[in-house]
């Protein structure tokens, strides 16, 4: 197929290998895709868990959170038009029921077809428009683009998932994109206390710039003893945005109990991140006390939420410039996983193109 538009972009043509930056060739948008050239994209923790995922086809696109200006739009595509500013996220816009499995974009590299639904490591994409959501230009920054992912991920566990209300107490483990974002809408939300935990000090001090009341480094102290001690019983709230084990299992007995009766319920346990790993869970955590323990994966709706929280960056209330701490070029993309991995980046990291 003739190549309607060509672009770099980073793939990983072999599992466990590091990423190549390729010229890639975009096809003419089906009747139902966009094109967006991007000014930034996020990078995300599950991109390095898909760079070492088995079951993965590759060659493999890679990212799935951006913003950047509509440039081409397939036939039936109305919600946005050519010259809108736009996020694009892996999150569809419409409400859909059920798992939501799209098919691949058509892009290839020296002919080859690759493989991805969606991707956002590379100066212009080519997604479905469930894709992509227009925003006002006067919101679109380099910043925008983390609403692609960890703020709806975060702070829409926080206000759609668990509804938060003022009062209420909230504990959040790890301080990533993901965490400092329910951080942040908790304490929007006025809740109190709000205990972020993490096993890094200059994580755990970050948080406090998000909200955060109170933090507890877990490599030095019993998690749920501490947050059990500074909420007199346990939080009504408990978030997990690490993916591991350890604090998936805390999340229960971090949450206040409850007992017998129709509206004598126990705390609610929110898992954000997950590793895919099994997760042992003691029943009478949950049936006695009646306490929660429920899932959380995008919990927005995109065309309402994205817009909230742009407006609220604007206003300086959700501070998406300060959660942001490190830029990469697209050149650098390998450098920028590194770092990733090795725990060195504080909030957020994004490309810039």
């Amino acid at each position: 197929m003739k190549a309607f538009l060509k672009t770099q972009a980073a793939i990983q043509v072999a599992i466990h290998k590091e990423l190549v930056i390729e010229e890639l060739e975009i096809p003419e948008p089906l009747p139902d895709q966009v094109v967006v050239k991007l000014f930034s994209s996020g990078i995300c923790y599950t991109q390095i868990n898909q760079m070492h995922h088995p079951d993965l086809k590759r060659p493999l696109l890679l990212g799935h959170e951006g913003v950047g200006v509509v440039t081409h739009l397939g036939r039936d595509i109305s919600h946005v038009k050519e010259g809108d500013h736009a996020i694009v996220s892996w999150i569809p816009r419409s409400s859909i029921k059920g798992n939501w499995a799209p098919g691949q974009t058509g892009v290839t590299c020296r002919g080859e077809p690759l493989h991805g639904v969606i991707y956002t490591w590379g100066e212009h994409v080519l997604t479905l428009g469930e894709h992509v959501v227009s925003i006002p230009s006067e919101f679109s920054d380099g910043y925008s683009c983390i609403v692609g992912c960890p703020v709806p991920s975060g702070a829409g566990a926080v206000l759609n998932t668990a509804k938060v209300c003022s009062g209420q107490s909230v504990v959040v483990f790890g301080m990533g994109g993901v965490g400092l974002s329910a951080i942040c809408m908790a304490s929007i939300l006025g809740a109190n206390p709000i205990i972020a935990v993490d096993i890094k000090d200059d994580k755990l001090n970050f948080a406090k710039d998000f909200g955060a009341t109170h933090i507890v480094n877990a490599s030095q102290q019993d998690p749920v003893k501490e947050i059990q001690v500074i909420t007199n019983s346990g939080a009504d709230f408990a978030f997990d945005a690490t993916g591991v084990r350890m604090t998936a299992e805390q999340l229960l007995p971090s949450t206040r109990g409850g007992g017998p009766g129709a509206d004598n319920h126990g705390g609610m346990s929110v898992l954000i991140g997950t590793s895919g790993t099994e997760i042992t869970l003691d029943p009478r955590l949950i049936l006695g006390p009646q306490r929660q323990y429920r899932g959380s994966l995008g919990a927005a709706t995109p065309e309402k939420d994205f817009k909230m929280f742009l407006r609220l960056y604007k206003e300086g209330i959700f501070p998406l410039n300060k959660m942001v701490t490190r830029q990469y070029r697209l050149e650098q993309i390998n450098e920028a996983c590194e770092d990733l991995i090795g725990g060195n980046i504080l909030g957020r990291a994004i490309v810039l193109y």
